[in-house]
């Protein structure tokens, strides 16, 4: 065995939690497709607040027209869509401001979208925000770590194959 063999990759990505707020369980989101983890791994996250921060390094690979989803690939090829809100794509942008653009370059905790969360309560829409690995067949386990969360406190543990 040599010197450096103990270096190699990493076995294990972290993603953040991308708000401040408490992270449930899928099965706990009030949508079917959501709870069902149908699109891919799925946690979700009751806000505290109406800002979506970058869950790692990475890129914006998508930002919904509409404002209410936005998507990053990490630098470690993990793709996870933060989707704000209970059918919130119904709202046309409404009570949502992106701070970035598709193709940005971000890193962990950079500020990616804010939202108006009694705006889009008011409107009778829920903010349970769906936290989505859309290509978890690519990787091993994947753990959730729910509860209390701030902004860049460990919430997804993904591992390699």
């Amino acid at each position: 065995m040599g010197l450096f063999s103990k270096f190699g990759k990493r076995k294990e990505y972290a993603i953040a939690s991308p708000m401040n707020g408490t992270a449930i369980p899928a099965a706990e989101i009030e949508d079917e497709t959501f709870a069902s983890s149908l699109l891919g791994y799925t946690v979700g996250i009751r806000p505290a607040d109406g800002k979506v921060y970058a869950p790692a390094d990475g890129t914006i690979s998508t930002l919904f027209e509409t404002h209410h989803a936005i998507g990053i690939e990490t630098a470690d090829g993990v793709e996870v869509l933060i989707h704000v809100g209970i059918d919130t794509v119904s709202l046309n942008g409404a009570h949502f401001t992106p701070r970035v653009k598709e193709g940005d370059s971000v890193h962990t905790g950079d500020l990616l979208l804010e939202f108006d969360g009694a705006a889009i309560e008011a409107a009778g829409y829920k903010t349970t925000t769906a936290v989505i690995i859309t290509n978890a067949d690519a990787f091993g386990e994947i753990t959730a770590q729910t509860g209390d969360k701030t902004k860049g406190a460990p919430l997804l543990t993904v591992q390699k194959k």
